[in-house]
């Protein structure tokens, strides 16, 4: 089936916010504020090294401050606590997320417990997350977060809609529900969330206006569980051998583009599609973070 759906491109809706954080981060240095992001990094796993780096250099593009951590995978939790409560008392760091997954001897609801809302630009600390839920201003979660953006900057209508998000993660799943219920723009929809127990999972992806997927399996959703006219947003990255390929694999999404892209109105690409969104944000909140220290 030939594609008929538009792209999402997340490059292009991520340009458009660093666009006004750009006037809103030289505001801030007019007052004397440069705008602070820390990252944690415990161990040297290979994909967070890449994530770091790629926050590190998005820092030094936009003008703001950027302090990269890094702690040996031997590092007791007692020390990354010890690290977390020197970051909540530095003025110039006014926010910083400690980058996962962490070494399997150190508890990550500890560590995120450790953070100060205030500085919690991940948005995972329990007061971000509870805020998030019941529709008060705080930290969202980067991913979520710009995938509403996504929807809002491509014109795309949510109140009444139908909204299935396929997967329940806390990262990306459940927050994403929370978002998409609120009394807001952007928001406003019948939300439904579908994962790995639910039954005739199908017949309910098929009632989506726009569909939502995160749930972590290459090429999980085909053209047969959406219908005509669907608006789709591929949460997933996997990485899939293919021979053809110079590197012998390739990146595809949690949803089968080809067949389902015959189908959908506008469907976002992987990778180019949500990926770029997630630095986006959390860009975004650390520039919040910054204006939020001097009120």
């Amino acid at each position: 089936m030939p594609p008929t759906a538009d792209l999402i491109k997340g490059k292009d809706v991520s340009s458009e916010i660093y666009s006004e954080l750009s006037e809103r981060i030289s505001c801030l240095k007019s007052k004397g504020v440069t705008p602070g992001l820390a990252v944690i990094l415990v161990g040297d796993d290979p994909a967070s090294q890449v994530y770091v780096r790629n926050k590190g250099l998005k820092c030094e593009e936009l003008g703001m401050r950027s302090i990269t951590v890094r702690m040996p995978e031997t590092t007791t939790e007692e020390e990354l606590l010890g690290k977390i409560y020197d970051l909540n008392r530095d003025p110039s760091v006014h926010g910083f997320i400690v980058q996962l997954p962490l070494p399997k001897h150190i508890d990550e609801d500890k560590v995120i417990d450790a953070i100060d809302p205030k500085k919690d630009v991940d948005g995972f600390h329990p007061v971000n997350v509870g805020n998030m839920l019941i529709g008060k201003p705080g930290f969202l979660p980067a991913t979520p977060a710009g995938v509403q953006q996504m929807l809002v900057r491509s014109g795309i209508e949510t109140s009444g809609k139908h909204v299935v998000v396929v997967g329940r993660s806390n990262i990306v799943g459940k927050p994403m529900a929370a978002l998409m219920v609120q009394k807001a723009k952007g928001a406003d929809a019948t939300v439904t969330v579908v994962h790995s127990r639910t039954k005739d999972l199908p017949d309910l992806t098929r009632q989506a206006d726009i569909l939502i997927v995160a749930i972590g399996k290459p090429r999980f959703i085909t053209a047969d569980m959406v219908k005509e006219g669907v608006v789709v947003i591929d949460v997933g990255t996997n990485r899939v051998d293919d021979p053809s390929s110079p590197k012998g694999s390739r990146l595809v999404g949690d949803v089968d583009f080809q067949g389902v892209s015959g189908k959908a109105s506008k469907i976002t690409p992987v990778p180019g599609g949500v990926g770029p969104m997630t630095i986006c944000m959390l860009m975004a909140n650390t520039v919040a973070a910054a204006e939020n220290s001097i009120r």
